[in-house]
C-alpha cells in the first residue's frame, strides 16, 4: 500500500511520516516497526497495528485478513492510483457512479495532451449528435470543462 496510496505531488510516504500520522490519530507504532513489517523481520502485528495501518490508508482492517476484501481494495485503490497519475481529482471520481463514463474516462489515462484534446472534440461530437449540450451547459455537469489543458 506505501507504493501507491500516498498524494499525486510525491512519491510513497516514508515509514517515519506513516508512523508520525498513526501517532498523530492516536494509534502507537514507530518507524522502525513500520520498517520491521515491510521488510518481513516482524510479520505478526497487533490488530492495534492493523487497525492504525488501516486508517491511514483508508482501508477496511478486513483488508489484511480477508482475501476477497484485499482483491476488491486493491482494484479500487489501482483504479485511484491510474486515475492520480493522470491528474484526475479523486473526490469528483469517486462521487461519479456511472461505470460506464469510469469505463470511457479510463481509457484516457496515459495520453498525450494532444491525444486528450482529439477525444474531448470526439466526445463533444457525439454530445452534439445526441442532441446533448457541451459539458460547461449541462445542468447535470458540476464543474463544466476544466480549464487545465
Amino acid at each position: 500500500m506505501f507504493a501507491t496510496v500516498h498524494p499525486r505531488e510525491r512519491g510513497p510516504y516514508s515509514n517515519e511520516e506513516a508512523a508520525k500520522a498513526i501517532r498523530a490519530r492516536g494509534g502507537d507504532i514507530s518507524k522502525a516497526y513500520l520498517a520491521y513489517l515491510r521488510n518481513g523481520t516482524r510479520n505478526n502485528p497487533t490488530m492495534q497495528h492493523l487497525t492504525a495501518l488501516a486508517a491511514f490508508f483508508g482501508v477496511s482492517p478486513a483488508y489484511f485478513f480477508d482475501d476477497e476484501v484485499a482483491a476488491d481494495t486493491n482494484a479500487k485503490i489501482s483504479e485511484l492510483a491510474a486515475l492520480r497519475d493522470a491528474g484526475v481529482d479523486r473526490d469528483r471520481w469517486q462521487n461519479l457512479q456511472n461505470a460506464e463514463i469510469k469505463r470511457v474516462a479510463l481509457r484516457a489515462t496515459g495520453l498525450s495532451a494532444r491525444g486528450l484534446r482529439a477525444a474531448e472534440v470526439i466526445l463533444d461530437n457525439l454530445r452534439a449528435m445526441e442532441g446533448l449540450p457541451a459539458p460547461d451547459e449541462d445542468p447535470r455537469s458540476d464543474s463544466g470543462k476544466s480549464s487545465n489543458r
